[in-house]
């Protein structure tokens, strides 16, 4: 666990960089744009994976200062194993895509980046307004555990409970993993999703997302970037495997991972409406 202390000014908070270059790039403008740096700049991990820019997208967060937690991607490479860590059913398509670009992500971090990777904290805490914060990526019980807006809330509870056993008291709770922001009050806490950058939150835009959080109020933006160029990356790499098409699509190939509510039946992705940009 690292301990930031107190923090002044709003935190900007982004999750999932993917290897996607050009949305951390656009992030990390953003945040130079708003003046915020160093342990006000935080990212919820995973860092590396579907896109096809990984070595070039580690050395630019690094290069920003950021803090990062250690998400299951991260934490999969540094320890050389063999796969994303995501628990995947096997058969299923984000165990059948995982393998394609885990793999090429493997190849192409090196000795250091594995080794910033080990060093990286699992949660992050920081007092910001009156509030005591922590981030973590997925879980506490299991880092890459799926939570959603829709989950029960049983499961964010339990993850509570583990995060006060390690960490004591909690007001706020910044997460990442699930690829999609969303806000929810679980008792006495707020658990917050700022989404992620390198992919879209399987809405049919192209626009990812990302937050700024003063301890109160909370905005979640989209971030608009060249989804063509990190588009082109992958097909330049041979990352083809469906990924790439989900950046300009908006939506993921690998629903079968989302809950029954969230998944968009094919009649309203073929919908003109559905298209946000």
């Amino acid at each position: 666990m690292q301990d930031l202390g107190r923090l002044d000014g709003p935190v900007l908070v982004f999750g999932g960089p993917y290897s996607n270059l050009q949305a951390t790039e656009a992030v990390l403008e953003e945040a130079k744009a708003r003046g915020i740096s160093g342990r006000n700049l935080i990212c919820t991990g995973d860092v590396v994976a579907y896109c096809g820019q990984p070595a070039e997208t580690v050395a630019a967060v690094r290069a920003s200062g950021a803090v990062v937690v250690a998400g299951n991607c991260e934490l999969q490479l540094a320890s050389g194993a063999a796969d994303c860590g995501c628990g995947f059913e096997e058969g299923t398509v984000c165990d059948l895509l995982s393998a394609g670009w885990y793999g090429f992500a493997a190849q192409q971090v090196d000795d250091a980046a594995r080794d910033w990777m080990a060093g990286l904290p699992k949660i992050v805490c920081f007092e910001l307004a009156g509030q005591r914060v922590a981030v973590i990526h997925g879980g506490v019980t299991d880092v890459a555990r799926f939570l959603w807006s829709t989950s029960p809330e049983a499961a964010f509870a339990e993850e509570i409970a583990a995060l006060t056993d390690t960490v004591g008291t909690v007001d706020v709770v910044l997460a990442g993993h699930c690829g999609i922001p969303f806000e929810r009050q679980i008792g006495a806490v707020r658990w917050i999703n700022a989404g992620v950058v390198g992919m879209p939150p399987h809405d049919g835009g192209q626009r990812t997302r990302f937050a700024i959080f003063d301890g109160q109020a909370l905005e979640v933006l989209d971030l608009a970037y060249d989804a063509g160029q990190a588009l082109a990356k992958m097909q330049e790499v041979g990352l083809t495997q469906g990924y790439h098409e989900g950046l300009v699509s908006g939506y993921w190939p690998s629903e079968d991972v989302l809950p029954e509510d969230l998944r968009v039946p094919l009649s309203e992705r073929l919908s003109p409406s559905r298209a946000s940009g």
